[in-house]
């Protein structure tokens, strides 16, 4: 009789995972003892520090150079990662790209909306396809689970990146595809909505949200958030502790999303 896998048995595909809250998503599932494929694009010596997180953390890491806009690098990055550890339990699409210039609603060029709609919202739909395809090869695997990383920008308009908003709108939707096409199969899929993390990505409007959230109260909860708060939350999906959730919407915003008088 086949044994049934714990966490540290598991594997995980984390994308973007060299900085940032890839990184940080990388060292949590590390911490429970995983095995994690740390794909990156380009900067191998950050990709060379995240396998160092994650080792240190008590995991096991794997580099995989490969951009996930292409569908070659796709069906190379799963194929090395099986290769090296066996069937994927969970797969973090995390890779994300802002636009390489804020320019107005009105102005912004069809050049910067394929860049960013393919790495942010074509990438991770066909990475997830294909992935969910592997899964469906080994249904003895429990807690099999797709997680997106998503944005409070699913929501909150911001018309100088008009782009990047729509690709985090889609994934939203991607989502709930997903969760409804995977249920049946065991495979529950959330997305893990951050809200002002404290990144490369937004250290150039670091003095414009210093102002709104510490002085002006723009989150409930008075600081910037952290790569690790979005790392917590997708080990608590990784540790199977939302069983009876999928489609589930996660967010990790201080408090942002709620309305307030």
């Amino acid at each position: 009789m086949m044994s049934t896998p714990t966490v540290r048995d598991r594997t995980a595909i984390v994308t973007g995972a060299s900085r940032g809250i890839g990184r940080a998503i990388a060292a949590a599932l590390g911490g429970l003892g995983m095995r994690i494929s740390i794909n990156y694009h380009a900067n191998r010596a950050a990709a060379d520090e995240a396998a160092a997180a994650v080792e240190h953390a008590g995991g096991q890491a794997l580099l995989v150079q490969a951009d996930v806009a292409k569908a070659e690098d796709r069906a190379r990055l799963l194929d090395e990662t099986v290769g090296r550890f066996g069937p994927v339990d969970l797969l973090v699409n995390n890779a994300g790209v802002a636009p390489k210039v804020r320019a107005d609603l009105l102005e912004a060029n069809e050049q910067s909306f394929d860049e960013v709609l393919a790495t942010n919202l074509k990438g991770p739909y066909f990475l997830s396809q294909q992935v969910a395809r592997h899964m469906l090869e080994h249904p003895d695997r429990p807690d099999r689970a797709i997680v997106n990383i998503g944005s409070l920008s699913a929501y909150a308009a911001s018309v100088n990146r008009g782009e990047y908003c729509v690709a985090k709108a889609g994934v939203a939707m991607m989502t709930t595809l997903f969760a409804a096409r995977l249920a049946d199969a065991g495979i529950n899929v959330f997305e893990v909505r951050p809200g002002i993390i404290e990144t490369d990505m937004t250290s150039a409007v670091k003095q414009k949200y210093d102002q709104l959230i510490v002085e002006q109260g723009l989150t409930p909860i008075r600081r910037w958030g952290r790569p690790e708060d979005i790392g917590r939350a997708v080990a608590a999906i990784a540790s199977g502790a939302f069983p009876f959730s999928t489609g589930e919407v996660i967010n990790v915003d201080g408090g942002f999303h709620m309305h307030r008088l």
